[in-house]
């Protein structure tokens, strides 16, 4: 593995590992009221595209990352829709 990708699949796993917390809390509470629809709806929409353009350019950072990332976020969406 070069070190381009190295650097990629790091910042990928901090950038997704951020999420953690807001998912857990989240599923914890039982509460999402202070998650902002919006916001999710704007950001999964971003990674979805992230992660469209990983698998057109062939990058296992970036697909793992926005992959992973989006899965996070759409657990927080249904918590959302859940406990709303």
């Amino acid at each position: 593995m070069d070190f381009v990708n190295i650097v990629g699949l790091a910042a990928g796993t901090l950038t997704t590992i951020a999420f953690l917390p807001q998912m857990l809390q989240t599923w914890k509470t039982k509460s999402a009221k202070d998650v902002s629809f919006a916001m999710l709806i704007t950001f999964m929409t971003g990674l979805f595209l992230w992660f469209i353009y990983g698998i057109m350019l062939g990058a296992t950072p970036i697909i793992l990352a926005n992959g992973t990332t989006l899965f996070f976020n759409l657990i927080i969406l249904g918590l959302k829709v859940k406990y709303k």
